[in-house]
């Protein structure tokens, strides 16, 4: 029982930590109202993450695997998998925010060993299929995979200013998918 607790209060922690980091950054964020919402104490916080950037660390790590969990990634149809990921963060724009927040703020960071091999796995396969020839090699694996998730989150950093003119959710999606069949053709 002790155990079930234990879990359920940090799977609270989390869901509190990942909404607050996402609307606030690290800098921003609070540890009392993560605390406040998740129902414990700021103690019991530190208990569980050590500090802040420890709990945001959690959060993130945590957020990549759901990522990678509903994503996926397959090197045979990368266009489908651009589409994938561009149908996610438009389901989750929370998720591309803390994204950005750790792009942002721990950029210079000793980075994540778990980020770091899910990044190397997918670089792997990309070089493995550039072998194989099933993807060109027109762009080395290190250049392809950010360019791929670039067209896939570019609609994300659209301001308002563009508005009216936006186009609808269908067809920002069919024109990420295109665009990455173009850079692979």
């Amino acid at each position: 029982m002790q155990q079930r607790n234990a879990d359920r209060t940090r799977s609270k922690i989390l869901a509190a930590a990942t909404e607050e980091f996402a609307e606030r950054g690290i800098a921003g964020a609070r540890v009392q109202r993560i605390a406040e919402v998740a129902g414990c104490n700021k103690a019991m916080l530190y208990a569980y993450f050590g500090s802040k950037d420890g709990l945001f660390d959690a959060v993130f790590s945590a957020s990549v695997d759901e990522y990678l969990s509903v994503v996926g990634f397959d090197t045979e149809d990368l266009p489908a998998y651009a589409g994938r990921l561009f149908d996610y963060f438009e389901d989750h724009p929370e998720r591309l925010r803390l994204t950005n927040w750790y792009r942002l703020e721990r950029g210079n960071a000793e980075p994540l060993a778990a980020i770091v091999a899910v990044n190397q796995a997918r670089l792997d396969e990309l070089d493995r299929a550039q072998r194989r020839r099933t993807v060109t090699k027109q762009f080395s694996s290190v250049s392809l995979l950010p360019l791929i998730q670039a067209i896939a989150t570019s609609w994300s950093s659209m301001t308002p200013e563009y508005g009216t003119a936006t186009p609808s959710r269908a067809s920002r999606r069919k024109a990420v998918v295109a665009a990455v069949e173009k850079i692979l053709s």
